[in-house]
């Protein structure tokens, strides 16, 4: 299948999506990723890529409708920057021998739905949730274009991402596929490229900055 007719199908079925969030579910949203190694490539990139690259993340919800512990949280967002030893590759978080995280919590909560996006972090996150080693509160903006596969987060002055469709002329084994899946539970994710993708904050040991990477996904999530 061809990067264009695949795009066309994605964004078919992500559109359909984001029109079944209702109040019947527990809580829903959209969510975009990005890591330090192509997840849509092919294997001859990947193979190169592997213990070398993608050991770090950005996990981000924007939480459009629901409750969390009982509280309601629409309308917030959270983010999760994770750092690991081990490229987050085929079992996501769970590939990491070591691992640690920052949590960035919407200033726009106040102190119940804090509580409560720092436990859906935990919840929904896998052991990047659970492996914290601090907590932060930030502006937090995250605007996805489904149809044009644009994204933007930004979170304070260390979290920057935005995403565009990736170009015919950037496939590079020519038979890339969604290689690695995203790092959260999603029902439906496309894959995008990087314009901007950048960690500059502190607590994990190390900052980062992967533009041109086809590193994104862009998804919705129903829990």
């Amino acid at each position: 299948m061809g990067v264009c007719t695949m795009l066309r199908t994605y964004v078919g079925l992500i559109l359909a999506a984001t029109t079944s969030l209702s109040s019947a579910s527990e809580i829903g949203g959209v969510y975009m990723e990005t890591r330090t190694c192509a997840v849509y490539t092919g294997p001859c990139f990947a193979n190169a890529e592997m213990g070398l690259t993608g050991k770090d993340a950005i996990m981000a919800w924007s939480i459009e409708s629901g409750a969390h512990d009982g509280v309601d949280v629409a309308g917030l967002n959270v983010v999760v920057v994770v750092s690991a030893n081990q490229t987050l590759g085929f079992r996501g978080v769970d590939d990491a021998k070591q691992l640690k995280s920052l949590i960035l919590i919407d200033d726009r909560a106040n102190s119940l739905q804090r509580q409560a996006l720092l436990s859906f972090a935990r919840n929904h996150a896998g052991r990047a949730g659970k492996s914290a080693v601090r907590v932060d509160i930030a502006p937090i903006r995250m605007t996805l274009d489904f149809v044009n596969l644009k994204g933007h987060l930004k979170a304070g002055k260390v979290v920057t991402l935005k995403s565009r469709k990736t170009r015919p002329g950037e496939c590079i084994c020519k038979n890339e596929v969604e290689y690695y899946p995203p790092l959260a539970q999603v029902d439906q994710a496309i894959p995008a490229t990087a314009e901007q993708g950048e960690f500059r904050g502190r607590g994990l040991g190390r900052r980062w900055s992967t533009p041109g990477a086809r590193s994104v996904y862009m998804g919705t999530f129903i829990y």
